[in-house]
């Protein structure tokens, strides 16, 4: 099942829900429990994908078998044959044959990489079946004749002991990272009642499972709330969630209550969809039952998906290489105009060519963005609590041109080809006392917050649609929220791709608010 549009369940919480929710919940920042500090203090390491880890090791299956068989051609064969385009045909088919029915056979899982024994019965009973093929294709179609016999019986025992090789290295991996913590899924379980106590027996009960329980958060004060779910910590109420998950990596939100609290469940993701996690209901416990294919499961759990985490997995590798390679083409390019930029700065007023500020990075964190310096030095607005206006007293002569132009904003392609906490593309990270009147950014707009579900970029779907400068009213800071919405749920490398070759036309037409 599809999971839900975050724009549109936003609109049925606000309709759903009993009492208005607190909109700036998330910069205000709660105290937590002593059990969830322990567990935010505990050391945790990067994630690694499960689904990328496969695919790298499908294609490191298809080079290797078609270097074994290679090798052993240009050994063999090509001496006393000379050189046919036969073998080196073969050998690519029958390693993408091996792919193929090593797929079939289910072994390109992670949980199969960390075992031994099913994984090579596995893929020694598949590789022999492919063999066994090649040589039923070959004898059909009449040319097994002009086959080396010792070639094949070679490519097949060297193939098979480079994949066991290559198995007990993956093995070895694959154990170190399960150790270190890179394949959990650091879950947190909302529900602290029979159900979740339920849910939780049921997902520690699995063999070779991912899932990692941290604990159960719940709305409730009474009776019905527990302070321990089959071992699993309460660890404080629904609205610690946002701030616990800022500061420790959280992969999965699952909630353990029933489909008919409907109203409980909308107000909770109210609160909760800004955050770049997968959001599931669980349906272990419902009587109400949607076809098979409506779930997606954890182990044996079947699970309905609400919201998934932007741009993971193979899209989040695209979406690096694409920073690094045009990153560092942009760069290079840029590096001239940056060191005239930089001499015309020094050469207007006293300071430092640089400004470096505190923004909004992904997932709320603070990260330190640099810019060229376009006020006086003595002048400088570090957390940007005052709105630079049009003709403001602060900005240099040279500050005014290159703000327009947004040549002040060059320096950030360091942040993203070195510092890798921005993006080309993305939300604009915004400052962290950035305001609209007096109210900050996240008192002004409800889901203000869930632009940080990715990482932010130096141009936008918004900026580029003229959404850019002076915030001097709620409909700008609005429109810029709900463009940055359109591009996350939205994203691809097209989009990336087009979204720059706008940038520098959008720079010159839509600048107006841009002082």
């Amino acid at each position: 099942m599809e999971p839900l549009n975050a724009r549109s369940m936003l609109d049925a919480a606000t309709s759903a829900a009993a009492k208005p929710a607190e909109t700036n919940f998330v910069e205000r920042r709660r105290r937590l429990t002593p059990a969830a500090l322990e567990v935010v203090n505990q050391k945790v390491a990067r994630a690694y994908s499960p689904i990328v880890i496969a695919g790298i090791v499908r294609s490191i299956d298809f080079v290797l078998l078609s270097v074994v068989g290679i090798a052993v051609y240009v050994g063999y064969v090509m001496p006393h044959n000379g050189f046919s385009w036969v073998y080196p045909t073969e050998i690519v088919a029958v390693a993408v044959a091996a792919v193929v029915c090593f797929q079939a056979a289910d072994i390109y899982q992670v949980q199969l990489f960390r075992g031994q024994l099913r994984q090579m019965t596995r893929m020694i009973s598949s590789w022999s079946f492919v063999f066994l093929l090649f040589i039923g294709v070959s004898f059909f179609a009449k040319f097994g004749s002009e086959i080396s016999r010792l070639w094949l019986a070679a490519f097949y025992f060297l193939g098979l002991a480079a994949l066991v090789t290559e198995r007990l290295i993956l093995r070895s991996l694959v154990r170190n990272w399960a150790r270190q913590g890179r394949l959990d899924r650091r879950t947190i379980i909302v529900g602290s009642d029979s159900n979740g106590e339920q849910l939780v027996e049921a997902l520690r009960a699995q063999e070779d499972s991912d899932i990692h329980v941290l604990g159960v958060f719940d709305d409730r004060n009474d009776s019905r709330a527990l302070d321990t779910c089959a071992g699993a910590r309460k660890l404080g109420k629904v609205d610690d969630i946002v701030e616990f998950a800022r500061r420790t990596r959280v992969d999965l939100v699952l909630f353990a209550l029933p489909i008919s609290a409907e109203t409980r469940i909308l107000e909770m993701l109210r609160k909760l969809w800004v955050l770049p996690v997968d959001i599931r209901l669980s349906a272990h416990t419902n009587k109400l039952r949607f076809r098979p294919r409506s779930y997606s499961y954890l182990g044996e759990v079947p699970t309905l998906d609400v919201f998934e985490a932007p741009i993971t997995d193979w899209d989040l590798v695209m979406k690096w290489l694409f920073d690094r390679v045009v990153g560092s083409l942009a760069l290079l390019a840029a590096l001239p105009v940056m060191a005239l930029v930089a001499l015309a700065v020094k050469l207007d007023s006293p300071g430092p060519a640089l400004f470096r500020q505190k923004r909004f990075g992904f997932n709320n964190e603070r990260i330190d963005v640099y810019k060229f310096r376009s006020m006086y030095h003595h002048q400088a607005d570090p957390t940007a609590s005052k709105v630079v206006t049009k003709n403001d007293p602060r900005v240099t002569r040279v500050g005014r041109f290159i703000r327009k132009t947004s040549l002040d904003e060059l320096p950030q392609l360091f942040n993203v080809v070195f510092a890798g906490n921005l993006s080309l593309v993305g939300p604009r990270p915004h400052a962290v006392q950035g305001k609209l009147q007096s109210r900050l950014f996240d008192e002004a707009v409800d889901g203000y917050f869930a632009r940080h579900r990715v990482k932010p970029g130096i141009t936008g779907w918004a900026q580029i649609n003229g959404w850019r400068g002076e915030i001097d009213n709620e409909e700008k800071i609005q429109k810029r929220v709900e463009f940055d919405l359109y591009y996350i749920e939205n994203w691809s490398v097209l989009f990336d791709l087009v979204i720059l070759l706008k940038t520098p036309l959008s720079l010159l037409t839509k600048n107006e608010n841009a002082y």
